[in-house]
């Protein structure tokens, strides 16, 4: 039986691929327990510094849930009440809860990101989309509210009126107002998408793989914390950053005037 999901390493960088195009990418239990063990992976491959997020096919990164395997499996009768997150169920934590996730990824979007596809492109650090790309959150159409995340991180990234109407009214977002809302980084034709991930990809790779960490953390913790606290909180990675060869790296291949050697630790 084929991979839901496709993992390729390669020059530091993680590949993964959400690999059902004939569904439009969405996401049954397998390919939850598929992705769990990738981002353990991820996580854990020193190697690795960065990772890209895409779906197989040129019609959707991923259009969520497969709503086909939860008809078939929900009780008859009504459904118990729904809950936010995924505790309990297959592929547990999935990366819209993996809030500790420390190294950089990538959003690579080419047509549809909806539902939970949407979800994980909200919980990537970066969005990449070509001009074809639609996002948008339509649980409310389908009686279902958006529980990995899509009602908290919406609501964080774009401005609250506007994404409250989104939430409550399934609209979609193009690519040109995501952008035009600051929902995403960059937006290029569907033909230039590789290329366009590959120069962020060479951009975070020129960075100290530590400090790009540590300046993570400190962003996505203190992101709701009163200004002075931020300042007073400890952060992890920044205290690994401090005492790093790359810590004394950086400078000195500054001042001998050549390209830093970052070893990420």
């Amino acid at each position: 039986m084929p991979s839901r999901v496709l993992y390729v390493k390669k020059d530091r960088v993680a590949h993964v691929t959400l690999n059902r195009p004939e569904v439009l990418n969405a996401m049954d239990l397998r390919t939850h327990e598929e992705l769990a063990e990738i981002w353990d992976d991820f996580e854990r491959d020193d190697d690795l510094w960065a990772g890209v997020l895409s779906g197989a096919g040129d019609r959707a990164f991923c259009v969520g849930q497969d709503l086909k395997e939860l008809v078939a499996s929900a009780p008859s009768g009504p459904s118990r009440p729904a809950t936010f997150g995924s505790r309990g169920r297959p592929g547990w934590p999935r990366l819209t809860e993996r809030f500790t996730l420390s190294k950089p990824l990538i959003a690579k979007v080419r047509g549809y990101a909806l539902g939970g596809g949407f979800e994980l492109a909200l919980a990537c650090d970066i969005i990449v989309a070509a001009e074809d790309a639609q996002f948008g959150l339509p649980e409310a159409r389908l009686g279902l509210i958006p529980g990995a995340g899509g009602v908290f991180r919406l609501t964080r990234q774009i401005p609250y009126r506007t994404a409250l109407g989104h939430l409550i009214t399934g609209r979609r977002l193009g690519a040109a107002r995501a952008h035009e809302l600051g929902l995403i980084n960059e937006v290029v034709p569907a033909a230039e998408l590789d290329a366009a991930v590959e120069a962020w990809l060479a951009d975070l790779l020129r960075c100290a793989p530590l400090s790009v960490r540590a300046i993570k953390e400190a962003a996505l913790t203190a992101a709701t914390l009163p200004l002075e606290e931020a300042f007073a909180r400890r952060y992890v990675w920044e205290e690994r950053r401090m005492v790093s060869e790359d810590s004394r790296e950086g400078p000195l291949s500054f001042v001998e005037k050549r390209p830093p050697r970052w070893q990420g630790r």
